[in-house]
């Protein structure tokens, strides 16, 4: 048994689940309403037999691991030192080599760091990359301090390099900085004539890099001028923030943050004495990144390019903030400039300027929801309400809410009554508080699926409740009536499991899963808990006139998708005059439309 197996035998899920919301028991299982979307009907569902848990409404699910990173916002080893304590588990050499292998990553991005400083510093190679960053407003301090190196057009020199320093082909591939040839099992490096930005976590250890196309070589660059590290084991783009190592006391200090777009913003800003600055890596702001900044304050300020591709970016990094409950300001630089960087470098007076008169969030938006707009079109007065309708009933402050209606009544000239009624149609689902200290509002994108992929998962979850039907169903659907290749792969390894063993234990078929690399993990945990959850008070008999029934209900979709398939098609040959194939089709229309009237009256 594995360490974390091991941790799992010792800790009911139940229990720890009812550590932080309320559950109730529904026959062998456990419902609650679910803890990372609003809703009020409940769609979580814990099993004290599996020890697992899934939510049928935003789609999350797994054991107590996954449920307290997911809660607590940690990683995987935070997790496990935490359950470990639990369950009263001694973790093993084997755990801390583990641990000892992350820590060995991190030294060899740390030797790389030092390889690419030494190649802008010290060579003749990285003199181009050297003016390019003087040239662009960054001092020689900076250049040190952020440790920006450059790595050479080479396809193999940083490989040979950490070679000497006794890391192997297999780590430094791990670590991200080399590709892999699969043909002739060699490598190569990702970054080849680069300016590299090392991207460090919050304690000032590398975790990847973020690698610009050196100026002499755009013309001939074919990746994009910048390319990131690829996710790896230590470095997840989403839960990191560049800058945060040398900008989390400043913040603490200041109390607020900054929040801008790229890399170069965030040096040349701490260049200029704004020390609380900070960038995503990458990607769009997440809300782990944000869940890492507001440990250190919930203040924070957006300072994102005034270009469309930066609008949108605040504009979404507003969205997660407001879900946070943070305290949100936007800072609006001059027209005249690009980014802050620019701004700085040119008038860093107008930068001050558009720090001290930052606009609260809703104060930036309302004005850039009615800039450039006729009030006077009825189509365009539509669009303005409702835009600035959807960020009124996110606020959390009924006295915000009440503030902002009266200004948006007076901007439009609509009255605040018709306001307020078109607004309830935005919030009709009330929050729901998952503990009574922490009310915070949370919402994911709910899971919408179609009418077949719901009968297909009942169908499954019918055979795992009831695995002695899985012969009925196998004589009674074929694999390619389930259209999705998730489903299809699921259902053809139950039948191979079950008819090689003649049974079907949850634990066992999880393993079999597991040891043939089969992708079918998850689902299995999905449906098992589905079938408890609707069948668990079904007999044999029921269960079986419910399997027909489902498998009648799949076959009826399938033909008449093929039905609305075939009569497209015989239009198409009605247009074309091809007349042997119009006969064909309507044989093949016949005999369809023939196998769904007999589903019909049956």
């Amino acid at each position: 048994m594995s360490q974390t197996e091991e941790i799992k035998s010792k800790i009911d899920i139940v229990d720890l689940i009812r550590e932080y919301i309320e559950v109730k028991a529904v026959g062998a299982n456990f419902q609650a309403l679910c803890p990372f979307h609003r809703e009020k009907t409940p769609s979580f569902v814990i099993s004290p037999e599996k020890q697992i848990w899934h939510c049928f409404g935003c789609g999350k699910g797994g054991d107590v691991f996954s449920f307290v990173m997911e809660m607590d916002k940690l990683d995987f080893r935070e997790t496990l030192e935490i359950l470990a304590q639990r369950a009263g588990v001694t973790l093993s050499a084997s755990s801390s080599r583990r641990h000892s292998k992350k820590q060995r990553l991190v030294s060899l991005l740390n030797s790389a760091t030092d390889y690419y400083a030494r190649q802008l510093n010290q060579k003749s190679e990285g003199q181009k990359a050297r003016d390019y960053l003087l040239k662009r407003g960054l001092n020689r301090e900076s250049i040190n301090l952020w440790s920006i190196g450059y790595s050479p057009d080479s396809w193999d020199d940083l490989i040979k390099y950490l070679k000497s320093q006794s890391y192997t082909d297999e780590e430094i591939f791990q670590a991200g900085l080399s590709v892999k040839k699969e043909e002739r099992n060699s490598y190569y490096n990702r970054f080849r004539g680069r300016i590299m930005f090392p991207i460090k976590d919050q304690n000032g250890q590398v975790l990847g890099f973020s690698a610009r196309i050196a100026p002499d070589l755009e013309e001939k660059n074919q990746m994009g001028k910048y390319i990131n590290s690829p996710q790896t084991e230590i470095y997840d783009k989403s839960r990191v923030l560049f800058g945060l190592d040398q900008a989390k006391n400043p913040i603490k200090e200041q109390g607020y943050s900054i929040f801008v777009e790229g890399q170069m913003d965030v040096i040349i800003c701490h260049q200029f004495g704004y020390k609380n600055v900070v960038a995503s890596s990458g990607t769009a702001l997440s809300s782990h990144q944000l869940t890492s900044i507001k440990k250190f304050s919930d203040k924070i300020a957006f300072a994102f390019d005034m270009d469309k591709a930066g609008q949108l970016a605040a504009d979404r990094g507003i969205e997660e903030a407001m879900k946070l409950d943070m305290r949100i300001k936007v800072i609006v630089l001059p027209s005249d400039f690009e980014d802050p960087a620019d701004c700085l470098l040119k008038n860093p007076e107008a930068f001050k300027n558009s720090l001290k008169n930052s606009l609260p969030m809703m104060e930036y938006f309302f004005n850039k929801n009615l800039s450039d707009r006729d009030l006077d079109n009825l189509e365009e007065k539509r669009v303005v309400a409702k835009n600035i309708l959807e960020m009124i009933v996110k606020l959390k402050s009924s006295l915000d809410q009440d503030y902002w209606f009266k200004r948006l009544s007076e901007a439009l000239n609509i009255e605040e009554k018709i306001l307020r009624e078109t607004a309830s149609d935005f919030s009709k689902t009330p929050n729901y508080q998952y503990s009574p200290e922490d009310s915070q509002e949370k919402e994911v994108e709910i899971l919408d699926i179609s009418r077949e992929e719901k009968l297909t998962e009942l169908f499954l979850s019918l055979l795992l409740k009831f695995p002695d039907l899985i012969n009925v169903a196998e004589n009674k659907l074929e694999i390619d009536y389930l259209l999705k290749a998730n489903f299809q792969s699921f259902y053809r390894n139950l039948i191979i499991y079950y008819n090689k063993f003649r049974s079907l234990d949850y634990q066992k078929f999880r393993k079999y899963l597991k040891d043939e690399s089969i992708d079918n993990v998850s689902l299995l945990d999905r449906l098992s808990l589905l079938g408890e959850r609707d069948y668990y008070d079904y007999s044999h008999e029921s269960a079986k006139d419910e399997l027909l029934k489902t498998i009648s209900e799949i076959k009826k979709l399938i033909y008449q998708k093929e039905i609305s398939h075939l009569e497209k098609e015989i239009q198409t040959a009605e247009r074309e005059g091809r007349h042997e194939k119009i006969n064909e089709l309507m044989s093949q229309l016949k005999k369809t439309n023939d196998n769904l009237n007999s589903l019909t009256n049956n």
